[in-house]
């Protein structure tokens, strides 16, 4: 049976862009698993002491029911580039646990600690391993269309018209200054300004 999961923003105990991960959690319960109910997640997660303040990040694993739910104290990654992989075989539509695809790209890459991998498919910008990505073109953000995995917070930021759908192939790149990454945890204020130079 597949494994999902949901990363979730927790700060100072309060449950952060819970309407989303609803939203993304109870649709791939009903694709995968013909599960017809739906539920909010956040019933389910009693946050503990030691975790009532600060930032945190819960990740919540799932089937057809929920299976654990954990808790870590969320420190930022730092990344100052990208290394674009091209492949086209990627199939990452549900945010399964088994990432091990993700892990072979980035050893086929030899990404330092420091980079990540900017992932093409069909000739188009996707993803990175673990992030969506957005690009400035000196005046507006835009995200892919096409991401390998429709976040919660790209879903976020689009419903708020903070960022924009576009096809961006790499040929495109040059139109932009700027890329971030964003994710439950990393908001497009949070997120640092990737030179498009250190896309490589």
């Amino acid at each position: 049976m597949y494994q999902l999961f949901e990363t979730i923003k927790i700060f100072n105990g309060k449950i952060y862009n819970v309407e989303y991960h609803n939203r993304r959690f109870n649709a791939s319960r009903k694709k995968l698993f013909d599960c017809r109910e739906e539920n909010d997640v956040s019933t389910y997660i009693s946050v503990p002491k030691d975790f009532k303040s600060g930032l945190v990040k819960c990740k919540l694993i799932y089937s057809d029911k929920i299976e654990s739910i954990q808790f870590f104290s969320y420190q930022m990654r730092k990344i100052n580039s990208l290394k674009i992989v091209e492949c086209n075989e990627i199939v990452y539509d549900h945010k399964f646990l088994n990432r091990e695809i993700f892990e072979e790209l980035k050893i086929k890459s030899g990404c330092s600690i420091s980079q990540n991998i900017l992932i093409v498919k069909d000739g188009r910008i996707t993803d990175t391993s673990f992030s969506n990505v957005v690009l400035f073109n000196g005046a507006k953000w835009f995200t892919p269309t096409k991401p390998l995995l429709k976040g919660t917070k790209r879903a976020s930021l689009l419903d708020s018209g903070l960022i924009f759908e576009e096809e961006i192939r790499v040929k495109d790149l040059h139109l932009f200054t700027h890329i971030k990454l964003i994710n439950a945890m990393l908001d497009l204020d949070d997120s640092p300004a990737i030179d498009i130079q250190c896309v490589t």
